[in-house]
């Protein structure tokens, strides 16, 4: 009776985690919807002070873009950002790697930037910053024009939204 308690739960643990995996394979949107609400709208910054903030090279980095199978890749490095008229474009110096691959055959990523806590007035966590959606330019002429350190490596990106942290 044990063993076939334990056969049967076995059955169903399986069951449950196949469809889980066939949920998830279907629907791998496991971010934008994550956070809804801007805890920390209060804290956050846009426009050419979110650039000054990113371009002073101080602070937190990261990238996130979705994996082939649909699961996120986060990348933490440092990125610079530039305007070229009223858009904003996010620079990612990226050699061959996981984020790269993952950008170039989506189009899209998420990019996080918070201000360091500088003193004891501030909580001890990041809160001001933002989350920055990008979207991958294509078009030749406006890579070039946006290229003006000739980097080969460089991706570009247009800042399509701007939230608040969490």
């Amino acid at each position: 009776m044990k063993k076939r308690i334990l056969t049967l739960t076995a059955a169903a643990v399986l069951i449950l985690s196949m469809q889980t995996f066939a949920a998830a394979e279907n629907d791998p949107d496991v971010v934008s919807q994550a956070s809804v609400k801007d805890f920390y709208s209060d804290y956050a910054i846009s426009g050419d002070e979110l650039m000054e903030a990113v371009n002073s090279f101080s602070g937190f980095y990261a990238v996130s873009t979705v994996n082939e199978d649909g699961t996120p890749q986060l990348g933490y490095f440092v990125f610079s950002m530039q305007k070229d008229g009223d858009e904003y474009y996010l620079l990612l110096g990226l050699e061959e790697n996981q984020t790269r691959e993952n950008l170039l055959r989506t189009g899209t990523a998420t990019a996080m930037y918070a201000v360091r806590p500088e003193d004891d007035a501030q909580p001890q966590y990041a809160v001001s910053g933002a989350r920055l959606n990008l979207e991958l330019v294509t078009d030749e002429k406006l890579v070039e024009k946006l290229n003006t350190k000739g980097y080969d490596s460089t991706l570009f990106c247009r800042v399509t939204s701007v939230r608040s942290l969490g």
